[in-house]
């Protein structure tokens, strides 16, 4: 039987505080809109400028926008970039947002309000969508593109359905880059910190001409191998955990014209480092507990680590001004990704059959890569926007995406010197397309009601073949054919009402859906066959109120949702079957709450807190997957023929609880001087690691802080910190691998150090 356990008392501050900032909200709207006021005092205190967003792809004040949103600025996103961490520097750091990854820096997993995808492989489909500049970034891989020299980031969460292409169920994360300016600036930023994190950062902007300008931007991180490989007959190098990576992006704009503007973009992308380490039994059993004297500096492994990458896109964007206030963009994006990712998966040495092994009981070896040869997406939009100053606005347009893409999976046979034992290959080619509308109609100077239709159609033509075979694995043999050719309509209404000049109150309603996903991982499936899961749907209800509070010193957003998906996308990744297989639950339900909350505590003290509470469930009686391998794990599950049950479990990688603050304090020096202090904070409740729970498998609660001190001068163009990232040295397992023993990985370690920017 399982057992609902309550929140732990912790969380009633959290409770308390969403409470406290409602009612505050409630006291603004019943304050008389239209009362003389007394004469209020000259003051120079700090107030919070309107804050502006593209959620519903046009410039408008947050306030209006009828769904949760989060933004991060770009002094936050390079206070948390700084110790050189890559773009999972966000999880926990906005409310119902986790990013984990089990290839370190190249593929990361987006999870909103607990839904997310825990697949590895790299066909696969993700419910979070990421656009990067006007363009969704499809494969996992694209998904990883650095963050820096940004305008913003924007979280929404919900369906995204209407307006945003591409499997938006979850929600979408929106990065918006730095654009050309006409006057002649830049910026330059070098830190060092501990293991050697090297991070240098810089772009020039201004005009070329006087049609034209430009920006460019470029990055560069670096980290020393930093973990020692204990085992002296190791083919790998005998340090690990490093990266060298760069980064750059050029955009050129045309403003020559008061009816036609363009923006285009060229980027790309280079990785190279050691891969993710998995650790070999590094839990206690029975618990959850790393092993004593654990020593995240120290690893045995025999075989070969590391990773490449390499990205490439450009884009377009384009508008034309009619003047009949219409507006029309086209959007043309192009993107291109190779990598190659190699790893000792067993994460130890030898195996029981092949002594010396350890640490633990290593059942079998297992070394593999995957690798993406062959990738490119082509994305195409054409939206037509109206600006007129009556009630009625819309927007509608076309959208078409073609991607074609290859992946190599391979085996590795350690104890025969890491000769290649295995081989299989995909390749898919996805079209889809897509028209959509959306209207908003000012029925009062209070209320606005706002609703979207788009019908998408998605096919895919995939085919596996197993090209060498894998010990105790599938024969040569293929191809295996799967084709998938769905429609479907999504949908959102919603409303907005002025309760006074401060207070917004709003409702929605939303529809989204995910196209099918096909896997084909086939060296060890004998019969070799792929898998695929049917499209998911999922219906959203959303209600909040926006609030500006405290004379605009206090921003104050709030939400509360029910969610439920029919045909959820799930991944039974590992266990005893050593498969990664592609199921469909029959019901999921999520329901929580979110809080985003900014203020000015007085003029030199500026506090930000998030949080969210989601609590998720699997419903579906019929529905088991195959537990741990080796039978190593404590599985809490109902087992029936050695199948776990997973009816009534919460989502994987899904926290109940996330909690977020920053703190700036800043002291005036002189006439053009300031010193400051920064501290950031993120916590995420325990999480499953997997579909099935099992006492080891279950992630820890994970607290991690920051922390900036530092002087700028000459009003901001110069400056000088401290930094310190994981600044507790919090060391925990934030995934595992459950098919050979109990193997897990670790979060980023403690980095300090030094940074020095200039700006002109």
């Amino acid at each position: 039987m399982r057992q609902h356990v309550r929140a732990p008392r912790s969380h009633a501050l959290a409770i308390a505080v969403a409470i406290s900032l409602t009612s505050a909200a409630a006291f603004a709207q019943d304050a008389p809109a239209s009362a003389d006021p007394a004469p209020a005092a000259e003051t120079d205190a700090k107030t919070l400028d309107a804050l502006m967003v593209t959620a519903q792809r046009r410039v408008e004040r947050a306030k209006d926008v009828p769904m949760a949103l989060t933004t991060v600025d770009a002094e936050k996103l390079h206070v948390l970039g700084s110790g050189g961490g890559d773009i999972r520097f966000l999880s926990g750091r906005l409310p119902s947002l986790n990013i984990e990854s089990s290839f370190g820096r190249a593929f990361p997993r987006f999870y909103i309000r607990g839904l997310g995808n825990t697949d590895f492989d790299l066909n696969a489909s993700q419910p979070v969508s990421l656009v990067y500049d006007d363009v969704v970034l499809e494969n996992p891989l694209l998904k990883g593109f650095p963050v820096f020299d940004m305008e913003n980031v924007e979280l929404l969460r919900g369906p995204q359905g209407t307006l945003f292409g591409r499997n938006t169920p979850a929600g979408v994360v929106k990065f918006e880059s730095a654009k050309p300016t006409r006057e002649l600036e830049g910026y330059g930023q070098i830190a060092y910190g501990t293991h050697g994190t090297t991070n240098i950062e810089g772009a020039i902007s201004g005009p070329l001409g006087p049609n034209w300008s430009a920006r460019a931007s470029v990055l560069y991180q670096r980290r020393d191998e930093w973990v020692t490989n204990t085992n002296l007959n190791a083919r790998s190098n005998p340090k690990l955990e490093g990266y060298d990576e760069s980064a750059a992006r050029v955009q050129l704009q045309y403003d020559g014209s008061d009816t036609f503007h363009a923006l285009f973009n060229v980027h790309a992308r280079h990785l190279n480092g050691t891969a993710r380490l998995f650790r070999a039994n590094i839990f206690k059993p029975g618990s959850n507990d790393l092993v004593d004297g654990f020593d995240e500096e120290k690893i045995a492994i025999d075989g070969r680590n590391y990773q490449t990458l390499d990205a490439f896109g450009a884009s377009a964007r384009l508008s034309w001004d009619f003047g009949n206030d219409l507006t029309l963009y086209s959007i043309t994006g192009y993107e291109s990704v190779e990598s190659l990712s190699r790893g000792d998966i067993d994460g130890g040495v030898g195996a029981v059959f092949a002594p010396p092994s350890g640490p633990g009981v290593i059942p079998f070896t297992a070394e593999s890569a995957d690798g993406l040869p062959d990738h490119r997406q082509w994305t195409q939009e054409f939206r037509l926007e109206s600006n007129y100053a009556g009630p009625l606005n819309w927007q509608a347009g076309l959208f078409y995406f073609d991607e074609d893409i290859t992946v190599d999976s391979f085996n590795y046979d350690t104890l025969a010197g890491g000769v290649q034992a295995g081989w299989a290959q995909q390749q898919q080619r996805n079209k889809a397309w897509a028209a959509y509308g959306s209207l908003d109609y000012k029925v009062t100077d209070r209320l606005t009601l706002r609703g979207g239709l788009r019908y998408t159609q998605d096919e895919k033509d995939f085919s596996a073949s197993v090209l060498e075979s894998a010990p105790f694995g599938a024969p040569v043999s293929g191809p295996f054919r799967e084709r998938t050719d769905v429609d479907d309509v999504s949908w959102d209404l919603s409303a907005v009402y002025q309760a006074s000049e401060d207070v917004n109150l709003y409702a929605r309603v939303a529809k989204g859906f995910r196209a099918p996903s096909i896997q084909g991982r086939l060296l060890f499936q004998n019969p070799p066959r792929p898998s695929v899961a049917a499209a998911e749907e999922v219906i959203s209800y959303e209600a909040g109120v926006k609030a500006d509070l405290w004379d605009k010193r206090a921003r104050l957003g709030f939400a509360v949702f029910h969610y439920t998906v029919d045909d959820q996308q799930l991944n039974a990744v590992g266990g005893a079957l050593n498969q990664t297989i592609l199921l469909n639950a029959d019901k999921t339900v999520g329901q929580g709450f979110e809080v985003d909350f900014d203020t000015y505590l007085t003029d030199n003290l500026m506090l930000t807190f998030g949080a969210s509470y989601n609590k998720t469930e699997i419903q579906d009686r019929d529905l088991a997957v195959a537990p741990c391998g080796s039978g190593m794990c404590t599985v809490t599950d109902p087992v029936v023929g050695g199948l776990a049950r997973i009816n009534g479990n919460p989502l994987p990688q899904a926290p109940k609880w996330v909690y977020n603050l920053t703190a700036r304090y800043s002291l005036p020096v002189g006439d053009d001087g300031e010193f400051f202090v920064y501290t950031d904070w993120a916590y995420r409740s325990e999480v499953n690691f997997f579909l099935y729970e099992a006492k080891e498998f279950r992630g820890k609660a994970l607290l991690e802080g920051g922390l900036r001190v530092g002087y700028g001068w000459d009003n901001g163009k110069y400056e000088l910190a401290l930094y310190g990232r994981n600044i507790l040295d919090k060391v925990q397992a934030v995934g595992a691998i459950d098919f050979n023993n109990l193997t897990g990985f670790v979060n980023e370690p403690r980095v300090v150090g030094v940074e020095f920017k200039a700006g002109f």
